[in-house]
């Protein structure tokens, strides 16, 4: 289609490259959105779930818990399993980022700037 114009044809090749790979990004944002990750502390105790993005989407706290004078530890496990959860979902985005990636030819530790 592109012969005689020199390097035309590989300029359109990687052009449509780029499209897909945008359109695979934008797939894979959505995604990040939708998929769960769950967070622990406490042995179980206390649960927080969010999206593969962060964002906090639940609480699942055990009510032997609740005991007024320990009204400090219920809440370091509550933060500890939000912790947790933001923690795999960081993960998480970053093992999709890198499937994403790896087919470019990029480094393993690439990040993108989004």
């Amino acid at each position: 289609m592109f012969k005689g114009l020199g390097g035309m044809g590989d300029m359109a090749k990687m052009m449509k490259a780029a499209q897909e790979f945008q359109g695979k990004m934008e797939q894979m944002q959505e995604d990040l959105n939708t998929l769960m990750v769950t967070g622990e502390s406490g042995a179980g105790l206390v649960k927080a779930t969010c999206t593969a993005k962060g964002e906090l989407t639940g609480l699942d706290i055990d009510p032997s818990i609740f005991n007024p004078e320990e009204k400090e530890v219920v809440e370091d496990l509550i933060l500890a399993a939000i912790k947790d959860a933001q923690q795999k979902a960081a993960d998480t985005s970053q093992s999709e980022m890198a499937k994403m990636t790896e087919g470019l030819g990029l480094p393993a530790n690439f990040k993108m700037p989004f």
